[in-house]
């Protein structure tokens, strides 16, 4: 298995995780996908997610994690495994956390691979989707020894 993996911090935040953390969580997600893979995880503050939530969702406010799948044909993708980049806000994971009472590690790891699973084609737009998607990112983080994030949605 061969999994590059850059990490490119914009963010002025100060709990964001190691990059040995993000490789971990971004190969935990890729390894019953693929094994070779290139990708960029973006870490950045409110204004720039805000920027790239606007432009390309046409919604206009930071969100926790976008992610930009690459729109190469299969065969150069065969050639040269890139599958995107996924850009993380620092500030909206964080507060996140807080709200939701989640153990901030535990929610960089689930925005980690909730964007690895978008890069790999998987989405959450019906709810046979959705319930696919969570099974398995509960399934990844549980392997990785964190919590179903989906237990205390409620709060």
């Amino acid at each position: 298995m061969s999994y590059q993996i850059s990490i490119q911090n914009a963010s002025a935040e100060t709990t964001i995780p190691d990059e040995l953390s993000f490789h971990r969580w971004a190969a935990a997600a890729l390894k019953p996908h693929c094994d070779d893979a290139e990708l960029c995880i973006r870490v950045v503050d409110r204004e720039e997610s805000q920027q790239l939530n606007l432009q390309y969702r046409k919604k206009d406010k930071p969100t926790n994690v976008l992610s930009f799948p690459t729109n190469l044909s299969d065969e150069v993708k065969d050639i040269h495994p890139v599958l995107g980049d996924l850009v993380v806000c620092a500030p909206v994971v964080k507060q996140e956390a807080e709200t939701q009472k989640k153990q901030l590690e535990a929610h960089w790891a689930h925005m980690t691979i909730h964007g690895v699973l978008h890069l790999l084609g998987y989405d959450h737009q019906k709810n046979t989707e959705a319930e696919k998607m969570e099974a398995l990112e509960i399934e990844l983080l549980q392997q990785l020894g964190f919590s179903n994030p989906y237990e205390n949605e409620a709060l």
